[in-house]
């Protein structure tokens, strides 16, 4: 069900010192920095092979949320109903639709549709902030 890990997103209070950081303190590179409904999410490399990272203003709570690709969310949100693995919030990112996963403990993991596959060219190089 699950394809690949595309995606690590980190809550952020103040996504452009959390940038600053990550990219002049570690050395990631500077994917995009967009602002756009109401919050800041940047995309970073810390290292050539993926996933990135991405530092999101609206992500609540603490925790980071891996984020997996699938081929068909809507079939891949029915066989988890069918196993009794309930899910939480449903969400759009730039790639596509996607819904989290309610967990027992702490881990958050979600899982998506790239219906989008132009995003990483539409966006890579914008800056905002």
């Amino acid at each position: 069900m699950f394809d690949r890990l595309d995606f690590v997103y980190l809550p952020s209070r103040d996504v452009a010192a959390d940038l600053e950081h990550f990219t002049h303190g570690l050395g990631a590179e500077l994917v995009f920095a967009i602002e756009a409904f109401g919050t800041r999410v940047a995309m970073v490399r810390l290292a050539p092979a993926p996933p990135p990272l991405l530092l999101a203003g609206h992500l609540q709570g603490d925790q980071p949320v891996l984020v997996f690709r699938v081929e068909n969310l809507d079939r891949s949100v029915a066989e988890l109903r069918d196993r009794d693995v309930e899910l939480g919030v449903q969400f759009e990112i730039p790639h596509g639709r996607g819904a989290e996963i309610t967990n027992p403990g702490p881990q958050r993991v979600a899982l998506y549709e790239r219906t989008r596959p132009d995003a990483d060219e539409r966006l890579a190089g914008r800056r905002d902030f």
